[in-house]
């Protein structure tokens, strides 16, 4: 920390919509000795939180943040993981009031431990679904993936003028309406 600074403690609000009120969330952060209170008025789908930024690159090591509730400050699990893990690579410490979560303390770390081994292990469950279900599609025949861009007489063009060397790369993507590395990927794949 440099010297002379002294450490903040931010608060965070947001309302989901526009009819709602921060009133109860704001209270209570000033009630937790709050410095200043950023708030945004955004769905938690949204992933643009203009407060939630500015506060965000105010922040210095040796501040803390403090919520009402957790899911004012993340949109997800791994959403509030991955801040975690940003305050805790900055030294910056958080609160939680309704959850009574401290990362200062070593029972508030070892929480917020669990929900990231949580985040984790859902988005290990997401992976081995979508894999078993890829398989699955294989084994009826369906194959996964992005349809082809190009057709096989497209592909044999495309390896005939690049293999004649008359016309550059990206004169062949130009021609057959793709990218540069559809073009690549054909000649590879010969």
């Amino acid at each position: 920390m440099v010297c002379g600074m002294a450490s903040m403690i931010y608060g965070y609000a947001r309302v989901s919509t526009g009819d709602q009120t921060t009133d109860l969330q704001k209270d209570a952060l000033v009630k937790a000795g709050c410095d200043r209170i950023f708030t945004d008025v955004a769905s938690g789908a949204k992933a643009h939180r203009p407060e939630l930024d500015h506060m965000l690159d105010l922040l210095r090591e040796g501040d803390t943040v403090v919520v009402w509730k957790l899911d004012r400050l993340g949109r997800s699990m791994q959403n509030l993981v991955d801040l975690m893990t940003m305050f805790d690579e900055r030294g910056v410490q958080f609160r939680s009031l309704t959850e009574s979560i401290d990362t200062s303390t070593p029972g508030g770390t070892l929480v917020f431990n669990i929900f990231g081994s949580l985040a984790q292990f859902e988005r290990d469950l997401i992976r081995e679904r979508t894999s078993a279900g890829l398989e699955a599609a294989r084994a009826r025949g369906r194959k996964g993936g992005r349809p082809a861009k190009l057709d096989e007489k497209q592909v044999k063009e495309v390896r005939r003028l690049y293999g004649a060397k008359s016309v550059t790369v990206n004169q062949i993507a130009a021609m057959m309406n793709v990218g540069r590395s559809t073009i690549y990927r054909c000649v590879k794949d010969e």
